[in-house]
């Protein structure tokens, strides 16, 4: 996630340069050969491409609306994780005062959030974490689940017996919320806690079990595809087709100047077809890359960053120091 001030002209242009290009190539083919070969023939009504930009200008629209959305419930699910953590790590606390219980909880709960973090991370075929403008840009911040094995990350939290339970688990995070609900129950028959304490553990339970489910709805289910293709073929069309709508509407300047413009006005249709392309591929860029908040690109929900900020709270309640380092915004990037 981008914790600076704002992406710089330079960098986003950069980011989305292979658009330019298209839109240049584009823009400058129709004038080519409008001019040289004399194919005027070429020019369409420019009615004809302002109806179809209408159109695209709704469809880019509603998926940005909709991809923003899906970033937006994702940021909102870590946050309620983090206050939930935070119940969790006081309950702890307060409910099993000087038992080592506490500690067993915490750490777990520690393990349960590498775990989904980890989860969430992995790469799916619809994502776009693949794509070349986005593995490039990668050099300038660190993905922390890519870094580390979730072996030797859940190593730190978790004692091997339970290690080696999770080896074949088909989901590690549900098994993790199992030994957690496990070990509330063997407090309550071991007297340690009373049974109101024990539903109030049990309800922060089901608020994590809820949480883990909503994040991977985003992560498991794309933006619907049937939306996807029409909204890359609407732009892919309608950038085709602008500079053909734009030749007579500039070939008419003409009689309006003199000088060295007059009888080449033409030449305009490149840089203005070039810079209406781009804004609408970039536009489009912008959506496909906050559709998946989880996929690894700078724009992602920085769930690194709120496990370590939690592990060190949780620890700070039990009096305990953290050696989880606070991660560094590598150009306003952290993840």
């Amino acid at each position: 996630m981008h914790l600076g001030k704002s992406y710089s002209i330079s960098e986003f242009t950069f980011w989305s340069r292979r658009q330019l290009y298209a839109s240049v190539a584009c823009a400058s083919l129709p004038v080519m050969l409008y001019q040289f070969l004399g194919l005027k023939w070429l020019s369409i009504p420019v009615s004809v491409v302002v109806l179809l930009g209408t159109a695209t200008s709704f469809i880019v629209g509603f998926r940005n609306v909709q991809t923003y959305s899906r970033a937006l419930e994702a940021h909102q699910i870590w946050t309620e994780i983090l206050n939930g953590s935070r119940c969790l790590g006081v309950m702890s606390r307060d409910f099993l005062a000087g038992q080592p219980g506490a500690r067993e909880l915490i750490l777990r709960h520690c393990a349960w959030l590498t775990a989904l973090r980890y989860q969430l991370r992995t790469p799916r075929v619809w994502e776009n974490a693949g794509k070349a403008s986005i593995v490039e840009y990668r050099k300038y911040y660190r993905i922390p689940e890519w870094e580390t094995p979730l072996e030797k990350a859940l190593a730190r939290y978790l004692p091997k017996a339970e290690l080696d339970s999770l080896a074949h688990a088909e989901s590690k995070t549900s098994r993790l919320l199992g030994m957690q609900s496990a070990t509330i129950k063997r407090f309550l028959d071991a007297g340690e806690i009373s049974n109101a304490f024990y539903l109030e553990l049990g309800g922060l339970l089901r608020g994590f079990i809820a949480q883990q489910g909503r994040a991977e709805r985003i992560k498991d289910y794309p933006y619907p595809r049937q939306y996807a293709v029409i909204n890359k073929l609407f732009v892919r069309t309608f950038c085709v087709l602008l500079p053909f709508g734009l030749l007579t509407e500039f070939e008419k300047l003409n009689a309006g100047v003199s000088g060295f413009m007059h009888g080449n006005m033409i030449w305009l249709v490149i840089p203005f077809g070039t810079m209406i392309s781009w804004m609408y591929l970039a536009l489009e860029q912008v959506g496909e890359s906050t559709e998946n908040p989880f996929e690894g690109n700078a724009n992602d929900v920085p769930m690194a960053q709120i496990s370590h900020k939690i592990e060190r709270e949780l620890m700070d309640m039990l009096g305990e120091k953290s050696d989880v380092p606070e991660l560094k915004a590598e150009r306003g990037i952290v993840l």
